[in-house]
């Protein structure tokens, strides 16, 4: 090759800055899509760690205090109607529903055992909302993302070839920057979705885990006031 043209590729500035401000509006502006989506899905995946790291805490903590002893009616008067945690939203909703349930004569309406369960499923269904919100988001960055950038890659080659034939030179550095634009917005596609599927698929799982320990809760409460049911019965 010869050793001008040689020359005149190694004094071209390949760094992002230099690769993004050389590309084309279009390339650009898929570049900073891609950018923007991958801090955005980077701040929810931060925000659901620390929101399900403390939705487990929560968890263990009302647990440790469902099961130690103390009276249902206490818990729940200590607790009160609207607590922080979801676990004992779901008590706090079960609770609510058994003492509407009773008459003024102390004794109990009929159908309290299904009511007290829709109660409880309402509450799960509202958690389960919560803990899934914004992971659709992760979903679309990771199945979209590569495509953007191949579109970005695709017409970043487009002008490259435009290039080449306006100034009739098929030389590397003629060639090399046009390329090396275009690809980088693969890169950034994939930089973008690789982090975006992974935590998808971790939270989706750590979501579920949680939804399934609020539904066996639900279950163990359900159980424990049929017990009482059929003991005012």
């Amino acid at each position: 090759m010869d050793p001008s043209t040689l020359q005149a590729a190694s004094e071209i500035d390949f760094s992002f800055w230099a690769l993004f401000f050389r590309a084309t509006i279009t390339v650009k502006l898929v570049m900073l899509m891609l950018i923007g989506a991958s801090f955005w899905a980077w701040a929810i995946i931060i925000q659901k760690i620390i929101a399900f790291r403390k939705a487990r805490a929560e968890q263990a903590e009302f647990d440790q205090a469902f099961w130690s002893g103390e009276p249902l009616d206490e818990l729940y008067e200590r607790l009160g109607p609207e607590p922080a945690g979801a676990s004992e939203r779901i008590f706090a909703a079960g609770m609510t529903e058994w003492q509407r349930s009773h008459r003024t004569d102390g004794r109990l309406i009929p159908g309290a055992e299904s009511r007290i369960e829709r109660s409880m499923d309402v509450a799960i269904t509202r958690e389960s909302e919560k803990l899934n919100s914004q992971l659709g988001f992760l979903a679309t960055v990771g199945s979209t993302a590569p495509f953007i950038g191949l579109f970005g890659t695709v017409f970043g080659i487009m002008n490259a070839f435009v290039e080449i034939a306006e100034q009739q030179n098929t030389s590397l550095a003629v060639v090399a920057p046009g390329i090396a634009e275009a690809l980088l917005a693969t890169g950034l596609g994939l930089l973008a979705a690789i982090p975006a599927v992974i935590a998808y698929n971790k939270l989706n799982a750590d979501a579920d885990h949680l939804i399934g320990g609020y539904e066996a809760f639900s279950d163990e409460f359900s159980t424990i006031l049929s017990r009482q049911l059929e003991a005012v019965a």
